[in-house]
């Protein structure tokens, strides 16, 4: 049988995807691309912006239409707050919520016992859908044995949001913040670092509200690196208020990967205050400082959002000379759309679409400069790059992959015996770019 799974959205969707195609890979299913036919479909769906639930409902159409008998599953954030509209897109669609969603987990299994079920996709549905919330049970239930569509391995941590930004869909969808058990975090990272993964993302809806008992992030960081040999880890995102000294001095361990993900959203006081964040730019610009003396030249990134209602020329110049004054390494720009059940789909004073776009393209050739900067500056200078796929059968020996700080790197002269996925290699980057080009100039051992 072959099964095809899709994600959009954020690095916890991606592991969740990721830990269901290791089931289905257990259970004997071949993986096959969304354009392939296959017997069941998962889309694992975002609601952070109308631009990824539009993509989402257009494949759904698509697969329901060209495979009218599979079973064409709908689960995420977009299909948890907008189930009966997705549900509605083709006979065989069926949605799971987020609470039943870890209980797809037994999917392969049930799906392999009915494998001669009559009947196509409903008759399919009804003995894999069925009872799904009593095998649900808690969302860290999610784990991955060996992952299919990234070299580096990925850990969910913690789940849900207790902030409740004007903007902001996913509390609405994931609930409230909760968290695993760091011994059992330490169990999971020990076991993918035996497995032979250097490097384990860390991931989570907010990452910095992590609190187990009286154990915050920092607490988390110190039993990983300590229940860890070689294992780098790298954070996926931080709430700019929660990044304090005491985390600040965790940071600085050289198992931690230099490369920080800050959704800063403005530069502008009073929007911030109008999305209900946390902090001020005064904040935004200690938090860099720290980030900066925890490591060397640490990789930067930030989210901003353009165009939030009542967003005047001045307060986007006030974003825009923030990221040029830090001198961040990348922008993920977000044109603000309001979304239904936020506090901000009520708003007036909207800025025009036109006005929005402009300024959207302004900070994004921002990032592009920015970007070129940062890595004109390893030009020289040895990284440590996780190898994830060769670049073609006709470029034997070159291979792109990911380093500690974040720069894409295709590495040139790999002997053959060195070429893996995964591989921790040694690189001299010798042009910037996107991506930089290095020379392989050895493995770093385990």
């Amino acid at each position: 049988m072959r099964a095809s799974l899709h994600t959009f959205g954020c690095k916890l969707n991606q592991y969740e995807t990721e830990s269901l195609a290791s089931e289905f890979r257990g259970q004997g299913f071949s993986l096959v691309s969304p354009d392939e036919e296959a017997e069941v479909y998962i889309i694992n769906t975002c609601t952070v912006t109308s631009k990824s639930e539009q993509k989402a409902r257009r494949l759904i159409r698509k697969i329901s239409r060209q495979r009218p008998r599979a079973l064409l599953i709908v689960t995420g954030c977009y299909a948890q707050l907008n189930r009966d509209d997705l549900a509605g897109l083709g006979e065989n669609v069926r949605v799971v919520s987020q609470e039943d969603k870890a209980g797809l987990i037994e999917l392969p299994a049930r799906l392999k016992q009915g494998n001669g079920t009559a009947g196509g996709a409903s008759a399919r549905a009804a003995i894999a859908l069925g009872g799904l919330s009593a095998a649900a049970g808690d969302p860290f239930r999610f784990r991955v044995d060996r992952f299919s569509y990234h070299s580096r391995a990925f850990l969910k941590v913690q789940d849900g949001c207790d902030y409740r930004c004007t903007y902001c869909r996913i509390p609405l969808a994931r609930g409230k913040s909760v968290s695993l058990d760091p011994e059992e975090a330490v169990k999971r990272a020990r076991e993918m670092e035996q497995r032979g993964y250097r490097e384990v993302v860390l991931t989570g809806v907010n990452l910095t509200a992590y609190r187990y008992g009286e154990i915050g992030l920092p607490g988390l960081l110190s039993r990983l690196l300590g229940g860890t040999q070689a294992l780098r880890l790298r954070l996926s995102s931080l709430e700019p208020e929660m990044i304090k000294p005491e985390l600040a001095e965790v940071l600085g361990d050289r198992r931690i990967c230099p490369h920080f993900h800050i959704p800063i959203q403005s530069g502008s006081n009073t929007i911030l205050l109008g999305m209900r964040r946390r902090y001020r730019v005064e904040q935004v610009v200690r938090v860099v400082e720290l980030l900066r003396e925890a490591k060397q030249d640490p990789f930067v990134a930030a989210d901003i959002i353009v165009g939030f209602p009542g967003e005047t020329d001045q307060d986007f110049l006030a974003s825009y000379r923030l990221v040029e004054t830090l001198k961040l390494s990348k922008l993920h720009v977000f044109p603000f759309s309001p979304r239904p059940g936020t506090a901000a789909e009520h708003l007036k004073d909207h800025v025009p679409e036109r006005i929005r776009d402009e300024r959207v393209g302004k900070l994004l050739s921002l990032s592009d400069t920015l970007h070129e900067l940062y890595a004109g500056r390893w030009v020289g200078k040895r990284v440590e790059v996780v190898l994830e796929r060769e670049r073609s059968q006709t470029d034997s020996g070159n291979w792109q992959g990911l380093s500690e700080n974040y720069l894409r790197v295709l590495v040139e002269g790999i002997p053959d015996q060195a070429g893996t996925p995964g591989i921790l290699a040694e690189a001299l980057i010798e042009q910037a770019g996107n991506p930089c080009r290095g020379r392989f100039t050895g493995t770093i051992p385990g």
